[in-house]
């Protein structure tokens, strides 16, 4: 079961903003390289953490709106989210351990 969670502008709010579990959100576009090879490894700790943590992808040209208002200025983007509010950021590709010991700090 794909525990991913798909966000855009109109449900950011109750997705993210709203949810009980910290969130980490994966901001990234069709057109990025280095999203389509964090991807894999979002998806992953989408499965591992499934019940602890939110793991939600918002694609940066559907839902531009959210992008800006976060200041979004280069993909791929994880904020981590606890609480409704910003907790911590990565850019850029990352590897999985770099994720775990956020989200580890997160939980």
């Amino acid at each position: 079961m794909n525990s991913l969670v798909h966000v855009d502008d109109s449900n950011f709010d109750a997705e993210v903003l709203g949810s009980s579990l910290p969130v980490l959100l994966d901001f990234s576009a069709e057109w990025c390289g280095p999203c389509k090879r964090l991807e894999p490894v979002v998806e992953e700790v989408a499965g591992e953490y499934q019940g602890r943590l939110k793991v939600a992808h918002l694609d940066i040209d559907r839902a531009q709106a959210t992008a800006v208002k976060y200041g979004i200025m280069s993909v791929p983007t994880i904020l981590f989210f606890k609480e409704g509010k910003v907790r911590d950021q990565v850019l850029g590709y990352v590897p999985k351990e770099k994720l775990v010991e956020k989200i580890s700090l997160l939980l």
